[in-house]
């Protein structure tokens, strides 16, 4: 599984949002000093690391949080990049991604940060306001990378006030995972799962009949607050004002989203108060037939024996094609003392990840290079390349920083109307002027 995201096991929503990177770093920014509307870069190195480093040795530190499958992969692209440059040696050090966000500011203050980190793309904004991190202009342009080369949400949200902080490394996208044998039970189609709204429908009612669930509506972020914001999208609205300063979620897309969810649970498709994770779970156990989850859930789907599965992209249900996604980004830490020799090699580095990214796709990732995704090696993964063509229409908050802190109270709308103790309507509403004016304190304290 892509320790991107959370295993298979209770989860509590302050967990899953500082594992996904969408707490934390707000919290604790503050040891890196206050807001700049300009943030401060460190010196251009090395052409930006596309001529090599041939300087004295140099050893780097390089933090993530990758835990699970997916760290085996990133260390064994760090030993051949070590193998390959004799002069370099990068030591990977691995924490959970909640600690990883708490460490980083206070680490980077003190000037015992490390030279490379991988951040999610929403927590870039964030750490490039405080000056956790500089930007990354010098080594996009060395390399000649352009938007074209890449999925241009992907490229543009790694950009805060014109200046770019997040080198995309990859795409990790909702998709639509369904149980062929639970399918084919209920008289369905396993090889032709339902792909708009009135086939989900129909295919949710012809499993009712046969007594299944068809798909558990979760009320906790991890994936019921996923799944909310693609139906938000696909209903035609956003979560939040093209400049991030307002909450719009309560708006006529994100209530038929909600309610779309919420009647699934009163028309009983989905069974109430479905626990953390249980829907997952359920389609592994032949319970359910659909589940809305993320690309990381196919490394799982394939260790469970004898389960007969498949994948695509989410479904239209609301009349606009639309998924949620993350994305890893490369980034450097601000550097107390700059030294031009690990500055160049840490860009040798970057650089020649990036470039290895259909050996990380191995490892249960959408490449952010469209290259990559548009070849035939890549093709030849048919899981990841399924959830790949989605890569026109995943969508991402705006980049503003601290602009997390309102998903708070998104997640409780979401947990309120599909525990059934709010109508969607109120529920929404009431969130939106509570993150309102989170967003409006963040304006302040980042120098927005």
């Amino acid at each position: 599984m892509n320790a991107t995201h959370p295993p298979l096991n209770t989860l509590s929503r302050r967990r899953f949002l500082t594992a996904t990177g969408m707490i934390g770093a707000g919290a604790v920014l503050s040891a890196c000093g206050g807001g700049s509307n300009a943030p401060g870069a460190q010196p251009e190195s090395g052409g930006g690391g596309a001529s090599g480093y041939d300087g004295p040795d140099v050893e780097l530190a390089f933090w993530n949080g990758f835990t699970g499958g997916d760290g085996p992969v990133m260390q064994k692209l760090v030993d051949t990049f070590n193998a390959e440059h004799p002069n370099i040696t990068v030591k990977m050090t691995v924490m959970e991604w909640a600690d990883y966000y708490a460490k980083i500011p206070s680490a980077v203050s003190s000037g015992n940060g490390p030279d490379v980190g991988i951040m999610h793309l929403d927590s870039v904004p964030t750490n490039a306001a405080r000056n956790v991190i500089v930007p990354l202009d010098d080594v996009a342009d060395a390399l000649g990378l352009q938007k074209s080369d890449f999925a241009e949400i992907v490229w543009d949200a790694g950009v805060y006030e014109g200046q770019r902080f997040g080198i995309p490394l990859d795409v990790h996208p909702l998709g639509f995972f369904y149980n062929k044998t639970v399918m084919e039970s209920a008289g369905l189609d396993p090889e032709n799962p339902p792909m708009d709204h009135d086939s989900y429908m129909a295919a949710l009612e012809q499993l009712k009949s046969a007594g299944i669930e068809g798909h558990w509506m979760s009320p906790h972020p991890f994936t019921g607050g996923q799944t909310l914001q693609s139906l938000i999208w696909q209903f035609g609205g956003q979560l939040f004002s093209d400049d991030g300063t307002e909450a719009t979620w309560h708006e006529e897309p994100g209530v038929k989203a909600l309610t779309w969810m919420v009647d699934a649970i009163k028309t009983g498709y989905s069974p109430t108060d479905v626990g953390q994770d249980a829907d997952a779970i359920a389609l592994q156990n032949g319970k359910t037939a659909f589940n809305w989850n993320g690309i990381w859930h196919i490394n799982t789907l394939k260790e469970v024996p004898n389960l007969d599965w498949g994948v695509a992209p989410l479904p239209n249900i609301g009349g606009e094609q639309a998924a949620w996604a993350g994305s890893h980004n490369f980034v450097l830490p601000k550097q107390r003392t700059p030294d031009e020799n690990r500055l160049t090699a840490a860009r040798v580095f970057i650089n020649w990840v990036s470039q290895q990214s259909l050996a990380w796709a191995e490892g249960g990732q959408v490449p952010a290079r469209n290259s990559v995704r548009e070849s035939a090696e890549f093709e030849a993964l048919p899981e990841q390349s399924t959830l790949a063509e989605q890569v026109d229409y995943l969508r991402f908050p705006p980049p503003i920083p601290g602009i997390d802190d309102a998903f708070a109270d998104f997640d409780q709308a979401l947990n309120e109307a599909v525990l059934l103790t709010k109508e969607p309507a109120q529920a929404l509403s009431d969130a939106a002027e509570r993150a309102n004016k989170k967003l409006e304190e963040n304006r302040k304290k980042y120098g927005e």
